[in-house]
């Protein structure tokens, strides 16, 4: 497992941060061997909390499928409903949402191959990303993911009450394979799939999923 670019700055500024003020507490606190040892572990835990956040695991997809929907990102199934996609699709599909914690893997992935045919931006809120006007009133990207077949796949990431950047690579007419890392969501957040009716779903509510590993749908 590797460190995620997106975290190089901060782990660095958080790295310097803890190292001054253990330096501190051992100039100033020398005699205080108890208090000493509680300040270093603060820091200490601390820091790793921030290095697991962006922790990146291999996620490779080694036989992308042409009919199967993978999961966009670690987190808990938390939506699965018939909507009417109004901002892109402009008809009814069927929206998959996975919930991230701030202790899930944060990287972004296409769940599907194919060529971003769409891509904004949306400034917004910073609602829970499990309230039900998240998806149109939070700070989010649309991605649109169009198949050789011509199928298209919209993937919306959401930013939550202490998500507070999205980063998305995508680039219009760029083309992305299975797997490939489309973004980033920092601390915790939300990425909504919304699939053609005739996808078969082969998740539940409340079901855990990993990235690039759990099988959301089966395209017809």
């Amino acid at each position: 497992m590797t460190v995620h670019k997106e975290g190089y700055s901060l782990l660095a500024g958080t790295f310097v941060i803890t190292a001054l003020v253990s330096g501190a507490t051992w100039y100033f606190l020398g005699d205080y061997l108890p208090l000493q040892i509680a300040v270093y572990a603060v820091c200490l835990f601390f820091f790793l909390i921030i290095l697991q956040f962006f922790r990146k695991p291999d996620r490779t997809v080694h036989n992308p499928s042409d009919e199967l929907v993978l999961s966009p990102c670690d987190g808990k199934v938390v939506v699965i409903e018939r909507v009417f996609e109004k901002e892109f699709l402009k008809q009814e599909v069927i929206q998959i949402s996975v919930f991230m914690s701030p202790l899930n893997v944060h990287i972004n992935f296409a769940p599907v191959s194919g060529k971003s045919i769409f891509y904004k931006y949306h400034p917004g809120r910073f609602l829970v990303a499990w309230h039900p006007k998240s998806s149109e009133e939070n700070e989010r990207t649309t991605t649109v993911f169009e198949r050789a077949d011509g199928k298209r796949i919209l993937v919306r990431q959401i930013a939550g009450a202490l998500a507070k950047r999205i980063v998305n690579y995508t680039q219009t007419d760029k083309e992305f394979t299975q797997g490939d890392e489309f973004g980033f969501i920092k601390f915790g957040s939300r990425v909504d799939v919304f699939l053609p009716l005739d996808a078969e779903v082969l998740v539940k509510l409340d079901e855990k999923s990993t990235g690039n590993r759990t099988v959301l749908a089966r395209l017809k």
